[in-house]
């Protein structure tokens, strides 16, 4: 669906405007997308992006403040997040041996399990939803990257 259609707009001011406004809608189109995929696995966008740093860096177990650092969207509710992965028994946290002040997080047994479940069905959710050949992607990635480096 055209932009214009999406938000019954068809004026912006250029061409600049109305990427802007693109970028935005797309990204919130994508997030709403993947959020209704995660339900199903009783996961949110910001659960299922920690569950994954955890995978990506297990066995070794990782404080909040690395895990901030990391997310896709920076949020000071990781705390938050991770009380509700636990309830879940998705990972397991434990006082730091080295500096008290600081709890160390780690995947459980279950929450791998739970996590290789939900990539499957999200890299084919995600395949679908994007609908890009390789080369298409790779410039769509080279234009998003572009333009965030012009502004670091």
């Amino acid at each position: 669906m055209k932009l214009e259609e999406a938000i019954s707009n068809p004026n912006f001011n250029n061409e600049v405007h109305k990427a802007t406004i693109n970028l935005l809608f797309t990204a919130h189109w994508l997030r709403t997308k993947m959020s209704n995929h995660l339900k199903q696995f009783d996961l949110t966008p910001e659960q299922y992006n920690i569950m994954r740093i955890l995978k990506g860096k297990h066995p070794i177990k990782m404080c909040v403040k690395d895990l901030s650092n990391r997310m896709i969207e920076k949020s000071s509710n990781v705390p938050r997040i991770l009380d509700r992965l636990e309830r879940k028994g998705f990972i397991e946290r434990n006082q730091s041996a080295e500096d008290k002040r600081e709890t160390e997080t780690l995947l459980t047994k279950k929450g791998i399990l739970h996590l290789q479940v939900t990539n499957q069905h999200v890299k084919n959710n995600e395949d679908k939803m994007m609908n890009l050949d390789e080369e298409t992607a790779k410039k769509l990635n080279n234009i998003l990257e572009e333009l965030r480096i012009t502004q670091d």
